[in-house]
């Protein structure tokens, strides 16, 4: 409740974001506790937010360009911010494995894991108890 009072982390003094950064930092930093993050955390996590903003950014000019181009000899070629966008999103999945942030995907794996051999397990207890109470013999 105190880091909600506190609200969202401000970047590092020596790391710049761009006004059109904000809400990706903004994501984030809100995806960890305010005490898990260290400072050398808070440069990767701008990185990220950078990247994240320039692929909306050129995922848009892509829509309005078109997937291919025409390009000054006239032979039609495959949009070069094609290439750029996935470095760009292979760069968010490297920060997003470094800083840790799947984490909470696991987590619902293994609590799924844990309550299927919890259901397992009584179901064996309930066929056991039917086998005990009805005659065999």
């Amino acid at each position: 409740m105190a880091a909600a009072i506190e609200g969202d982390i401000d970047p590092p003094g020596h790391v710049r974001l761009r006004d059109g950064d904000r809400p990706f930092w903004a994501a984030v930093v809100r995806a960890r506790a305010r005490a898990e993050w260290t400072d050398a955390d808070l440069v990767h996590a701008a990185n990220m937010a950078r990247a994240m903003a320039d692929i909306e950014r050129l995922q848009l000019e892509i829509e309005g360009e078109g997937d291919v181009l025409t390009n000054a000899r006239g032979t039609v070629v495959a949009n070069p911010k094609h290439a750029i966008l996935e470095q760009l999103s292979r760069r968010v999945m490297a920060l997003t494995r470094l800083l840790q942030m799947q984490a909470a995907a696991s987590g619902d794996l293994e609590d799924k894991t844990k309550r299927r051999k919890a259901e397992s397990e009584a179901r064996k207890v309930a066929r056991q108890l039917e086998d005990d109470l009805i005659p065999t013999a």
